[in-house]
């Protein structure tokens, strides 16, 4: 299931607090700062907060630059990006600014809170989730339904820590602001819990007045059958190699990459490498691999196409080099057609061997685009 690109924003102290316990919000960001979120909410389809940032910050959280609404709405888009709120028990605050300005609200709710919600009047979209919460129906919904691609989350807490302990967040954008708060109940930006194995990648940084923007991105993939943000990063990756293959009549152009599994970049491989007219993508990341290296136990195959059965060229077709390899889990974004082989199946082929497969498709068409040629 598709989702948004997911954008974690927030300002945080140098001992890591979002606010103080004083009757008056603590501003951490600089003038300079406060223009810069301006112009990423701009950017983006819908921004979300909890309902506790609603209720203890009072936030409008607008487009404050009339050049960029006007640019949003010269670009065919609303001149405010969606306002979104989550709430497991409907207690919102109608007289909140949140839903007297900008343009349109949605929250997402449990199907008490729904009632509770509604019951409130106020002027927004109220959708119950179920008996409870979940990040990912609600983020299916805001892509499926509200056609949101790029969802920028400013608060709280908890939601911050939620969307990154459920492998949920593409990109956090963090400013650190030199003061210190040090007060033990003052919120903090992330809460205990478990996390992504490894280390983030650091994307940008970059100095605004008196505080520095730090952008990272995860990189360690989910494990099972859910799909982590950044398995998405990791495959559209591996899409983007195939683009790099020497065209062929007979044979597909596929990308691949193996990923350890605290997001440590193992090898990557392209259909027809290095000369090579018959390598397969799989099989040319995999071989740049020692069979011993322990983390191929634990790591992710990301390939464009899935892997092959069946093959002429070589005697072993890349869907057993994986099983050879000990690799246990394989993130695709294309099943073979029956180009060159009828009923090929590498998915299931792997799942029979329990090996678990995930085919996120929306990544379908980025990797069939080197391949128009052959499909007809």
């Amino acid at each position: 299931m598709p989702y948004p690109h997911v954008l974690l924003s927030a300002a945080v102290s140098l001992d890591g607090y979002l606010d103080d316990t004083g009757p008056d919000r603590l501003l951490l960001s600089s003038p300079a700062d406060f223009d810069r979120v301006d112009e990423v909410r701009a950017g983006v389809d819908a921004i979300l907060v909890g309902a506790g940032t609603i209720r203890a910050d009072n936030p409008r959280l607008l487009v404050n630059s009339p050049e960029r609404r006007a640019a949003r709405v010269a670009a065919g888009r609303p001149e405010y990006p969606l306002k979104v709120t989550v709430t497991a028990t409907g207690d919102l605050d109608p007289d909140a600014k949140f839903w007297h300005t900008g343009g349109e609200k949605t929250v997402y709710t449990t199907d008490e809170g729904a009632r509770r919600a509604r019951a409130l009047g106020i002027a927004a979209d109220v959708v119950p989730l179920g008996a409870e919460l979940g990040w990912r129906p609600l983020l299916a919904h805001l892509y499926d339904v509200r056609g949101v691609r790029r969802l920028m989350v400013e608060g709280g807490g908890t939601v911050h820590t939620q969307l990154l302990q459920q492998g949920l967040a593409d990109e956090l954008q963090l400013v650190l602001a030199p003061l210190f708060v040090g007060d033990p109940k003052a919120p903090r930006l992330f809460g205990p819990g478990g996390y992504q194995a490894g280390r983030l990648r650091l994307l940008d940084t970059r100095r605004i007045e008196d505080v520095v923007l730090m952008r990272y991105e995860p990189t360690a993939p989910g494990t099972g059958g859910a799909a982590a943000a950044a398995d998405r990063h990791w495959l559209r990756l591996a899409c983007e190699l195939a683009a790099h293959c020497p065209p062929s009549r007979t044979a597909f152009s596929v990308g691949a990459m193996v990923v350890a599994a605290d997001g440590t970049e193992l090898a990557r491989g392209h259909s027809r490498e290095a000369g090579d007219p018959v390598v397969h993508a799989e099989e040319a990341a995999l071989a740049k691999i020692s069979p011993a290296d322990p983390r191929l136990a634990t790591a992710t195959v990301y390939t464009s196409l899935e892997p092959c059965t069946h093959r002429a060229s070589r005697p072993h077709p890349c869907a057993e080099l994986i099983l050879r390899a000990g690799v246990r889990r394989v993130v695709t974004a294309w099943r073979e057609p029956d180009t060159f082989v009828t009923a090929a199946d590498g998915t299931g082929t792997l799942r029979e061997a329990g090996v678990e497969v995930l085919v996120l498709g929306e990544y379908e068409a980025q990797a069939k685009a080197p391949n128009g040629h052959l499909l007809g």
